[in-house]
């Protein structure tokens, strides 16, 4: 069980006091270091249904870090979908606030979102610093002040973005979970354990969904291995039809994608 004692915690009463609410965090950050993320989330039939139908489409990056670089990444993604797309980086140090720049907006805040009702919200490699029991009540603030129909993604990600994993929420709670990672840079599926989001991966023990799910995708790989002569894009194709043959459910592939990519209903992996 991973040790949280060193981990950041927020005081999300101060939302009645109209303060942004959240804790500064190292705000690392790297070009393309979202990409998996960005582009997963253009293609998601049901984000595009809701961002093509809002008459004004608004997206909120939370904790967008010492940098500007992903937040205006995504907004250039988005762009593809919706031209007309507003994008805001929020962020809760003062000092990291941000002049505008390629028509994004950066401002003081938090996971209140400053008072937006937005479409659609990001927050990576923030809740991975805080204390695991706040998640929920991160969620369920950012939840309570996204638009109708809005839609909220929450994850991590390593320094490069080679691994990657978030959930999809909407006002119900979560509904998926997403592993994505560079086929060149990971020996087996479990690799992303170090990287899944905060309120799964201290559940990575022997008797949990997620460790189960991961075992599995590791044991499919394994039965995978004569495929590897034609490199690792193709064994994780083939790992996918064993795991579609024996059940699991996934979302399907729009294509052949560059990633190594996994969607699954958030019961398969709820703690």
């Amino acid at each position: 069980m991973a040790d949280h004692a060193h981990n950041l915690r927020a005081h999300f009463a101060a939302a009645e006091a109209g303060r942004p609410i959240g804790v500064i965090t190292r705000g690392t950050t790297n070009f393309n270091r979202l990409r998996r993320s960005d582009r997963w989330s253009i293609h998601h039939p049901e984000l595009r249904g809701m961002l093509s139908s809002s008459p004004l489409p608004h997206a909120v990056d939370v904790g967008y870090g010492a940098s500007f670089t992903t937040t205006v990444e995504w907004a250039r993604w988005l762009r593809r979908l919706r031209p007309d797309i507003r994008v805001t980086g929020l962020e809760i140090n003062p000092e990291r606030v941000l002049p505008p720049r390629e028509g994004v907006e950066f401002e003081l805040g938090g996971f209140e979102l400053a008072g937006y009702r937005p479409h659609l919200v990001r927050a990576f490699n923030v809740l991975r610093q805080y204390d695991v029991e706040q998640v929920t009540a991160a969620w369920n603030l950012v939840l309570d002040n996204l638009a109708p129909g809005g839609m909220f993604i929450e994850g991590t990600s390593d320094e490069l973005g080679r691994r990657a994993t978030w959930v999809l929420l909407d006002k119900s709670g979560p509904r998926s979970l997403t592993l994505a990672w560079d086929p060149m840079a990971v020996e087996r599926p479990s690799d992303l354990a170090e990287r899944l989001p905060k309120m799964l991966i201290h559940r990575n023990v022997p008797g949990e969904k997620i460790h189960g799910l991961l075992t599995t995708l590791d044991n499919a790989w394994e039965r995978s291995a004569g495929w590897q002569p034609y490199g690792p894009r193709v064994r994780w194709r083939q790992t996918r039809e064993l795991l579609a043959q024996e059940g699991l459910t996934m979302a399907p592939i729009r294509r052949r994608v560059r990633d190594s990519l996994l969607t699954v209903p958030w019961e398969t992996v709820a703690p």
